[in-house]
Parts: structure tokens; C-alpha cells; sequence
């Protein structure tokens, strides 16, 4: 079984807390970029409360409990159309995560004989897909980043060609936190006539993005990072010039134009076939709501505020290599080291087992960006930072590192 510590947790054996090293019954949780921890207060009570009071169907049931939970769909919806800067909620479509609304746009959209353009930072929840559709006649180049993963938006003008179809990035990195310029890149874009889908995966509530101001035609997002909800929900904004392009790659039941084979072509009943994630969703809508209370921006600025405290810790170590960008200027709170004289996976295992402190070693997903920053085949140990954590915990984990190098 598992009990809260604080708010951290502690694996229970006998009814104490397992003790590690010289931190007695404590974790540290430094592993947000993979999913947030602890969730937005009022997330786990809401999702507990329609699965024990009435887990209905929309779109199926003609009675109350259904219309009530529809009602708190479509506030969801609202509510993310508003925080993504789109007036019209129907074209805020829900999918079960960010890799399968980028699946949606890849294989929903592209054709044979299209080119696309991405990132050097790009996860491969769009890579992998690529790949896929290369075999099927869609080709693909890679706009470079350098060191830090800073793209000059001027590379990708000069790589776009007749065949060009859209372009796709990430608007910061899983490894690195580095943040692309997704408002010059839309610029290029509307120039040139392109399809400008973005992956906020590590930036969805906590850089603000507006679609229209950025003009992005395709926004994937997933609910359970910084927007502090539950894994297994997540969606996409998609524009309306893109929406009459891009075909519905999944098909199925809608609960509406049920006498027809076809699929629906209304939004969204045309990109959300058979049951949704309704609990999902009601966490979500309570993390929004704590979102939307506290405001992004307070959350955001303590976020980068230890992210700068635990820069400026680790730049005075030198068997560590800060991987991308050494200051706060155009990052989210994701930050890589690069171990010198331990290897990363050993670190990583260290800093948990003497520690405490729980991070993310490897190659986090992401080969194409490991590539462009120096770091494959080797990886790097990522720390990511949320809300609940402290300059204490920091102090903590740099103390970890620094005897885990000294030890070596």
C-alpha cells in the first residue's frame, strides 16, 4: 500500500515507511516532464465522485445523470478552447493523449507526396508516425537546432519546397526545456501557405498559447503535465480551413447520425468515435478550474524560479554537463545533466535508492532531439519541476550529486 508524506509518498511495509539513506521516510518527485505530481487539488475527489454517483454515458442516455456529466464535458471544452485562444469549443476535439492527437493529424491529414518539415527537437510521438507515413510516400526533413536547442525560424524557410504540406514542432522540449518560436514559425507559415500543427505536451499550462495570435491550424495536447490532470486524456484544437482537409482517422459510434453509415463531419462527433474518457475528463475539468484560480502565471513563475536555483547549484559542479540552455530566458522547467564521470543510469539509480529523488534517465522518447544535443546514444538524467516542490528538495538533490561524482 502507499500513504501520503507530506506530499510526498512512501512505500508502507508493516506499517512503516521504508527509510532511504539518510532521508527517513521522504521522496522528492523531480519527474513532472512525465507527468505532474501531485495532481491539481479536487481532481482525484471529482473523478471518485462520478464513478461511485453516476459514471454515464453522454451522447447515449436520455436521462438527467447523462445530460448533467454532458454538461461538464462541454465546460471542459470551454474551458480549453479558452486557454488556447479559440472561440468556438466544437473545435476542441478529446482524444486519450498528446501521441494520439499527433497520429490523428499525421495519418488523418497527409497524403502521399506530401513533405513536412519538423523539429531537431521532436518526440517520438510525431517521429514515429513520420516514419510510418514515409513508407507510405510522405517525406520529412529535419529543421536543425543547435547545442541548446535553439531553432533560428529563417533555417525552415529555407528548407520548405514545392511539396511542402505543413509543419510540425514541439513548443519546448522533453529533454532540454528549450522553448521553439512557434509565433515566427506560424508567421513563415501563413506566407507560404502551410499546415502549422504544435505538440504542447511540456507547455500546455505553462506558457500561454494562443492559436490564432501563433497561427496554429492543429494544437495536440495532453491533460495529466502542466495542466495537472489525470494520464489518459488529452485532445486537439483544430482549425476550420484544416478541418475541411483532414479526414476523421478514426470512425465509429457518436450516439448521433446513427441512421447513416457514414461518418459524422460535425464537430466534434466527426474525431470522437465510441466511448470517451469521462472520468479523465471530470479530473481535468477540476484541474482547469484550479488552473484558471490560481493563474498560470503564478504557477509558471515559481516553476522557473526553482528551475534558476537549480541551475545555478549545478553549474558549480563540473563532472556535470548541463544539457541545452544554462539560464531561465525561453525554457520550461525541464533541465538534462549530462554525468561525466558516472554513467547517467547509474546516477539516476543512485539519487533514488540513497536519495529519494525520482527523475527520468535515458533517452526520454525522444532520439531526434538526443541527436541535436549531443547526447545519444548516452542520454541524460532530466529533472523536472513542479509546483509542490522547494529550494529544500533542490538543496537535497545537489547534495546527492555531488557525493554520488565525488564517490566515482
Amino acid at each position: 500500500m502507499w500513504r501520503f508524506v507530506g506530499c510526498r509518498f512512501g512505500k508502507v511495509k508493516n506499517g512503516r515507511s521504508k527509510e532511504r539513506g539518510n532521508l527517513m521516510n521522504r521522496t522528492i518527485y523531480f519527474d513532472n516532464g512525465s507527468t505532474s505530481w501531485p495532481k491539481a487539488p479536487g481532481v482525484a475527489g471529482a473523478m471518485a465522485e462520478l464513478l461511485e454517483n453516476g459514471a454515464f454515458n453522454i451522447n447515449r442516455g436520455n436521462y438527467s445523470g447523462a445530460y448533467e456529466v454532458e454538461s461538464i464535458v462541454l465546460e471542459t471544452r470551454e474551458q480549453l478552447a479558452r486557454l488556447f485562444g479559440w472561440k468556438d469549443s466544437r473545435y476542441m476535439i478529446f482524444t486519450p493523449s498528446v501521441t494520439y492527437s499527433l497520429n490523428y493529424f499525421i495519418k488523418g491529414f497527409l497524403k502521399p507526396g506530401d513533405h513536412v518539415l519538423v523539429s531537431g527537437l521532436e518526440h517520438n510521438a510525431v517521429m514515429r508516425p513520420l516514419e510510418q507515413m514515409n513508407s507510405r510516400g510522405v517525406s520529412y526533413d529535419i529543421v536543425p537546432v543547435d547545442e541548446e536547442g535553439n531553432l533560428e525560424a529563417a533555417r525552415l524557410d529555407e528548407l520548405i519546397k514545392q511539396d511542402t504540406k505543413a509543419v510540425i514542432v514541439t513548443h519546448a522540449s522533453n529533454v532540454c526545456g528549450t522553448v521553439v518560436p512557434i509565433q515566427e514559425i506560424g508567421k513563415i507559415c501563413r506566407e507560404r501557405g502551410l499546415f502549422f500543427a504544435v505538440d504542447t505536451a511540456q507547455s500546455a499550462g505553462t506558457i500561454e498559447v494562443d492559436m490564432k495570435e501563433c497561427g496554429i491550424d492543429f494544437l495536440a495536447f495532453t491533460g495529466h503535465k502542466g495542466l495537472l490532470g489525470p494520464q489518459g486524456i488529452g485532445g486537439f484544437l483544430i482549425s476550420e480551413r484544416l478541418d475541411k482537409q483532414m479526414e476523421a482517422y478514426i470512425g465509429g459510434g457518436t450516439g448521433s447520425q446513427s441512421d447513416s453509415l457514414l461518418q459524422p463531419e460535425s464537430l466534434p462527433d466527426k474525431y470522437e468515435s465510441g466511448t470517451m474518457n469521462l472520468p479523465g475528463i471530470i479530473g481535468l475539468n477540476a484541474a482547469l478550474d484550479f488552473l484558471e484560480k490560481t493563474g498560470m502565471d503564478v504557477i509558471h513563475e515559481k516553476k522557473m524560479g526553482l528551475t534558476k536555483y537549480f541551475l545555478e547549484k549545478v553549474k558549480e559542479i563540473p563532472e556535470v554537463r548541463i544539457v541545452g540552455r544554462k539560464d531561465i530566458e525561453d525554457r520550461v522547467a525541464v533541465v538534462s545533466l549530462d554525468f561525466q564521470t558516472v554513467d547517467n543510469a547509474v546516477a539516476a539509480f543512485e539519487l533514488e535508492q540513497e536519495y529519494g529523488i525520482m527523475t527520468r534517465v535515458g533517452l526520454h522518447c525522444a532520439p531526434v532531439a538526443h541527436q541535436s544535443l549531443h547526447t545519444f546514444p548516452q542520454g541524460t538524467v532530466r529533472f523536472a519541476f513542479g509546483m509542490g516542490n522547494t529550494t529544500e528538495e533542490i538543496d537535497c538533490c545537489v547534495e546527492g550529486i555531488e557525493k554520488i561524482v565525488k564517490n566515482t
